[in-house]
């Protein structure tokens, strides 16, 4: 990271300790040259804005669904137990850690905020010096601060290890991201390509139509993308799962058919998604409905 990033990340954090919402707004203003409007959010990245601001500030099952680990024991409460990856163990501290006993393939994530994540698909191959300092700088991280996502601020930090899941041909599963509105999953984002390096994001409905939310559907609109078998499975879930919550977004993957939970994100990109169409931005941020949207 170079010494401006450093800066940028200090000053952003210091402005979330001292107040989230002028944090917010300045953040804001940096990515999309505009300012935030939080008495009138419209578009979706405006409302995970206001929901992060006076929502998910101080929810206690927002901050036990946002820790990685936690999780585990709502969808568990919610009767989806089976589902869950098989967790190797869990730690609070690097140093704890014993690499001779974990297995060959394995998923390390930091539970605390997002993109903590260490994948190994060959122990013998990996620098383990160099992942117990990337752990250890990431536990020493507040990753609330970076972006001011409130709703990770009171998670205690831990270290977890679960199964490595891989497709029949030895890659990556595919990531299927529900986006899931009032208790309600409307649409799943699938990325496909990840592998070859030029992923391309296509969304669909509950019966598996293409909609043209996305630039690379834009440019394919007549793509055929199969059905998955274990979709509709996964919508059921991902609505059990989302019920208490406004806005969430559920993601789940198939291991060899089978149903895999993998986290729930209520700040997907912290609101600032840049890379979401305008007018996409606007149809999703219509499907959600807030509090204040019956005092306008």
């Amino acid at each position: 990271m170079s010494l401006y990033r450093k800066y940028l990340r200090k000053k952003r954090s210091l402005l979330s300790m001292l107040s989230p919402t002028f944090s917010t707004k300045l953040l804001y203003k940096e990515y999309f040259g505009k300012s935030l409007d939080l008495k009138n959010p419209e578009t979706l990245n405006e409302k995970i804005q206001w929901l992060k601001l006076n929502t998910y500030n101080n929810n206690h099952l927002v901050t036990q669904c946002a820790d990685k680990y936690q999780v585990r024991k709502y969808v568990e409460e919610s009767g989806c137990s089976e589902i869950l990856n098989d967790l190797i163990n869990v730690w609070d501290s690097v140093d704890k850690i014993e690499w001779d006993i974990l297995p060959n393939k394995f998923a390390l994530k930091v539970n605390h905020g997002c993109g903590y994540n260490i994948i190994c698909n060959d122990k013998s191959k990996l620098n383990i010096k160099r992942a117990e300092a990337q752990l250890e700088k990431w536990m020493k991280e507040d990753f609330w601060k970076f972006r001011a996502e409130i709703n990770y601020k009171y998670i205690p930090k831990r270290i977890i290890c679960e199964k490595y899941i891989e497709t029949e041909s030895g890659l990556l599963p595919d990531d299927y991201k529900f986006y899931c509105f009032n208790g309600e999953p409307k649409f799943v984002m699938l990325c496909v390509g990840r592998e070859k390096g030029r992923p391309k994001f296509y969304y669909f409905d509950r019966e598996w139509n293409l909609m043209l939310y996305t630039r690379d559907a834009i440019e394919n609109p007549d793509i055929k993308i199969e059905k998955p078998d274990g979709i509709d499975e996964m919508f059921k879930y991902a609505e059990k799962l989302c019920k208490p919550f406004p806005f969430v977004r559920a993601d789940f993957y198939l291991d060899k058919g089978k149903t895999i939970f993998g986290e729930l994100t209520f700040t997907p990109s912290a609101g600032l998604d840049t890379k979401r169409l305008p007018e996409t931005d606007k149809i999703l941020g219509d499907f959600l409905k807030l509090p204040i949207d019956n005092k306008r």
